[in-house]
């Protein structure tokens, strides 16, 4: 098993975990006997450091894990959608859209707005940009 392998691994089983009720709890338990111990400390700096360095460090790592689950759920939805594109009556240049231009979403964004003012049910339009995208229709 690669290291690439091993983090997605890592991510996902920290992910699940952090994002339980039990992860919150222990959070607000850590807040709150560092609430407690302020007077402790005379509320000090270094008593406000702890804290400080604490949540940055861990938001900083989390942001980590966070983005990597989201990027692989990302391109799992994708990999569905562009699975459903190509065995369905839609046009299969919707498949890999994530990467298209600014310019090319730019386009079909008019293309379906044009669409829509002509007063088109979403299934009816769908159907007439896949005839204009076969050249059976003009614009």
């Amino acid at each position: 098993m690669n290291i690439r392998d091993r983090f997605r691994g890592f991510a996902a089983r920290m992910s699940t975990l952090l994002g339980s009720h039990w992860a919150f709890l222990v959070a607000v338990a850590v807040i709150m006997v560092w609430l407690i111990s302020g007077p402790i400390f005379r509320f000090s700096d270094a008593w406000q450091l702890v804290i400080n360095t604490g949540t940055t460090v861990v938001t900083f790592l989390m942001v980590f894990l966070i983005q990597s689950t989201q990027n692989r759920d990302a391109k799992a939805i994708h990999l569905k959608l562009d699975e459903l594109i190509r065995c369905s009556a839609a046009r299969n240049v919707f498949a890999d859209l994530e990467n298209a231009t600014e310019e090319e979403l730019d386009q079909f964004e008019a293309e379906f707005q044009k669409l829509r003012k002509r007063g088109m049910t979403a299934g009816d339009a769908a159907k007439v940009a896949h005839r204009i995208a076969q050249g059976e229709e003009s614009h």
